[in-house]
């Protein structure tokens, strides 16, 4: 999923630890679940929001540096502004879009 076309909320947000964890039965196997997914979503950010700041470097001083620096500062704003990992991988969960599977469980049902 596209995480900058989540709509996870900007802020924190209290959940229900009950039906967060209906899915698995288990709370603390349903945090693993969304702390994976969030893992997954920050590298994605880094790795965009470096790629993006990449196409500004200078290897040589200029006049134009100063425009480029304000270029760059919107790319971090905007970075900045998009929900944290944690909340958009919650979200996703609640929705339904996050797919797991625990080999352990499988294993006791055959």
């Amino acid at each position: 999923m596209d995480y900058r076309k989540s709509n996870a909320p900007a802020n924190t947000v209290t959940r229900d630890m009950i039906q967060l964890s209906a899915d698995t039965g288990n709370i603390y196997e349903t945090v693993k679940i969304i702390s994976k997914r969030a893992n997954q979503i920050s590298v994605e950010m880094k790795g965009d929001l470096e790629k993006k700041l990449q196409e500004f470097a200078s290897y040589n001083d200029n006049l134009e540096e100063v425009f480029e620096n304000r270029e760059q500062i919107e790319i971090s704003r905007y970075y900045e502004k998009l929900p944290k990992s944690t909340l958009i991988a919650t979200q996703e969960y609640l929705e339904g879009k996050v797919y797991f599977k625990n080999p352990a469980k499988e294993k006791n049902n055959f």
